[in-house]
């Protein structure tokens, strides 16, 4: 018997069976659905209400694997747009959708996490990525040109340099790929027309990193774009809308070849019919639902038909109805319905059949107090008192040498290990580094985990999705909707132009479609619509003002060279500057040492990454004797 055997109650294997789990608040119930997986010998969806329900728990099951016997631990994660957004995914969601996805019909045991929401989305068929997936071996035959046909189909973009997910590049014998679902980018070196080596790289360095022997790859979108998926789109657009096509940019952009922002919400025209979740499941999956799944799937549904009437109108940009985009609420629980299920809950249940209590405590008062005269006195009163083994999780290793100076003062000293080592061994006392919001209180087994936000008080959780910033920024042009007629452009290598339209020209009988920009002296410049990524918008100034730059002239160049040596300029008067005053001497601060650690520690809010970089320049700056050379602002808040 295990310690945990006390959080694995029967288990509901029978197909349409409905059973309840009560007396799970914080991290217990992570616990006790990690514990029921691993019995389970089959995929175990769990349903949670929202994004954030969805993330905590993955990070808390991440928490509770053990290392040496690790459960497959997966995540759908939602668009994180809003129904009918004109704007797409973020490509490393879009990447982790994939692999999911691709890895699902391959599980035989795991956890798939879900927010109710996402579940809900109508999906790419099974036999789409399968069709559409790659392995590339080493020694195998590597058409160069016939590969980036085959990405370029499956969504991929050709740039110079592979920074992000769908990204790939060429140079001669090489070829750099960021496959989707992958962890790190990979590059293929070829000799003559085989693959001779496999090497993953740092794509913020492009430095070559460890040897593979092979790599798979996923399409790089939800959807086909190759010649079949662009006529079945049009085809099922017709069917569908009893609009003019020529005046609809995202039919033009699709007939085109090129993917517009928002096009997501159009996935059900690239197929004949759409899969859902369920489809991917095995039969024998056991399904365990959040508390308030109902009330967020009927809130949801609101918030879809609202969006629908207010985006329906729209002659240029024709939208789906929500059933064809998203499982009704009927279909959703009569899919769900036909599993083994059972809904979780914090609070206690009244005793019933298929109801199951569990041995969670409510959580102890032990938050630090730092205004009294001993802020830790109710943590020292509860180590005193209690018979339980205690672990402190703490959000990062910095924050975990904080809560040790504090634990330092009642002398306290827990022993550093993580959760597996604990729960197996013997020590009284711990502390880790872990991603727990809530705490972990049992009495049989006698565990207590306590976390952050217990010791030092509730705080918000800030989690953002951190994108990777593009050298073109916000001036990037990343579909032809964003282009009128007239606007100035930059062309990378030809300056400032004006954007007159699309233009159809045929070479060696064969059409294809270019955009036509005007320059100095009515001169026209003919750029591929596959070369979009050449041209960025005109941030000069005023547009009616800008200057057209003259084709065949070195013009572009001169300028360009200008502001190079400006910048270079700037860059010798700063070190100038920056010598002269690293000379002098300033005034340094006593280190306040416990007294700040202690104001600190009563902050009630997460600092985000940015804050808590400039909180710590700024408190070296103060002790140190270098005269302080430092500006801090911040945007403008809501209430502000």
């Amino acid at each position: 018997m295990t310690p945990l055997s006390p959080l694995n109650p029967a288990l509901n294997t029978k197909p349409g069976n409905k059973q309840q789990w009560g007396g799970l608040p914080g991290s217990s119930r992570s616990l006790a659905l990690h514990s029921a997986a691993k019995l389970h010998q089959s995929l175990t969806l769990i349903i949670t209400p929202d994004t954030e329900s969805a993330r905590s728990l993955e990070s808390e099951l991440r928490f509770f694997n053990d290392p040496e016997q690790p459960q497959t631990i997966l995540h759908l994660p939602d668009w994180e747009t809003l129904p009918y957004d004109s704007f797409s995914p973020h490509q490393d969601i879009i990447s982790e959708r994939l692999k999911t996805l691709y890895l699902l019909p391959q599980t035989q045991q795991g956890i798939l996490v879900v927010p109710v929401s996402t579940l809900m989305h109508r999906l790419p068929p099974i036999s789409f990525l399968t069709a559409n997936s790659l392995m590339v071996k080493l020694g195998q035959r590597f058409a160069m040109e016939e590969m980036r046909r085959v990405l370029e189909n499956s969504g991929y973009r050709c740039v110079d340099t592979v920074y992000e997910h769908g990204e790939f590049a060429t140079r001669g014998a090489l070829m750099d790929i960021y496959p989707m679902g992958s962890e790190v980018p990979y590059r293929i070196d070829l000799f003559d027309d085989e693959v001779e080596t496999l090497r993953t790289f740092n794509p913020e360095t492009q430095l070559s990193i460890e040897q593979v022997g092979s790599i798979e790859l996923l399409p790089a979108k939800e959807y086909p774009m190759d010649k079949a998926g662009i006529a079945h789109f049009r085809t099922a657009w017709h069917q569908r809308f009893d609009v003019d096509h020529k005046s609809c940019p995202i039919y033009q952009d699709i007939s085109s070849g090129i993917s517009p922002a928002g096009i997501e919400y159009y996935l059900p025209l690239f197929f004949p019919t759409c899969s859902t979740l369920f489809d991917y499941l095995p039969q024998s999956s056991q399904i365990f639902l959040y508390e308030h799944v109902n009330e967020a799937v009927e809130l949801f549904t609101r918030e879809l038909n609202e969006r629908f009437e207010s985006h329906c109108g729209d002659l240029q940009r024709p939208i789906l109805k929500p059933g064809e985009m998203f499982l009704p609420a009927g279909d959703l629980f009569g899919y769900i319905n036909t599993y083994p299920r059972t809904t979780i809950s914090a609070l206690p249940l009244e005793p019933g059949a298929g109801r199951h209590n569990f041995a969670s405590i409510p959580a102890p008062a032990i938050t630090i107090q730092s205004r009294e005269e001993n802020p830790l006195q109710h943590l020292e009163n509860f180590l005193l008192e209690t018979s339980q083994r205690v672990l402190f999780c703490a959000e990062s290793a910095g924050r975990r040498e904080s809560i040790l100076e504090l634990l330092a003062r009642i002398d306290i000293t827990p022993t550093e290990m993580d959760w597996h080592s604990f729960v197996t061994g013997a020590e009284s006392l711990a502390i880790t580094v872990a991603p727990i919001e809530h705490g972990l209180h049992l009495s049989d087994p006698a565990i207590s985990v306590i976390s952050e936000a217990e010791l030092l008080g509730e705080r918000v959780q800030q989690r953002r999705r951190r994108q990777k910033q593009q050298d073109q920024g916000d001036i990037a042009i990343r579909n032809l909707t964003e282009l009128r007629i007239g606007a100035p452009v930059v062309h990378i290598d030809h300056g400032v132009g004006r954007y007159r339209g699309l233009k159809t020209i045929t070479v060696d009988n064969e059409s294809s479609e270019f955009l036509m920009l005007e320059y100095a002296n009515q001169a026209n410049l003919y750029v591929p619509v596959a070369n979009l990524d050449a041209i960025s918008r005109y941030s000069g100034g005023h547009e009616d003002l800008a200057p057209l730059h003259k084709l065949g002239s070195d013009q572009w160049q001169r300028a360009k060279k200008r502001a190079a040596e400006q910048v270079r300029d700037a860059a010798a008067e700063l070190l100038d500057i920056y010598a002269r005053r690293a000379a002098r001497k300033g005034f340094a601060f006593e280190d306040p040492k416990e007294v700040y650690q202690r104001f600190a520690s009563g902050f009630p809010f997460e600092e985000t990454v940015d804050q808590q970089t400039a909180i710590e320049a700024v408190y070296k700056d103060m002790i140190s004797a270098q005269p302080m050379d430092r500006l801090v602002c911040g945007d403008v808040g809501f209430g502000k």
